[in-house]
């Protein structure tokens, strides 16, 4: 049977977070994504990051109550969130992140995505959900 559709991309991904302002300034300082509309009334905020939305729902809020305990050590809200980037330079991302005190959780490695295997190097936002960032396939 055909689906009545094709995947295109990802739209958006929805975080809960603890502190909705320290989510919108890590998202907008580090990864340079910006406020594209506030829904106040919900607790939500969504993010323009490229051709995708990153929504942030406050964990006390009316939609991000909804989600039980907040994501910590014990829980997750996703694994993990990945962004492709380009262009992919280790050291430069490793100082940009250092500048607001963010550690990779190791070095860069080379992982499989969309558009095949290319460098990935993860770190952790400040409710602990992990993002990758993710560069080109090798030899593109």
């Amino acid at each position: 049977m055909r689906r009545p559709f094709d995947v295109q991309r990802i739209d958006h991904l929805v975080l809960r977070v603890a502190d909705l302002a320290r989510s919108i300034a890590f998202y907008g300082d580090v990864l340079g994504c910006h406020v594209e509309r506030r829904r106040d009334h919900l607790g939500l905020v969504h993010l323009r990051a490229g051709a995708s939305m990153i929504d942030l729902v406050a964990i006390d809020g009316k939609l991000g109550a909804r989600g039980g305990a907040p994501a910590g050590a014990e829980g997750r809200n996703v694994d993990h969130l990945c962004l492709r980037i380009e262009p992919f330079d280790e050291s430069a991302l490793v100082a940009h992140l250092a500048a607001f005190g963010v550690v990779p959780d190791g070095p860069a490695d080379v992982n499989f995505g969309a558009e095949g295997d290319g460098p990935s190097l993860y770190f952790r936002d400040p409710d602990g959900n992990t993002v990758e960032l993710k560069g080109p396939v090798d030899g593109a």
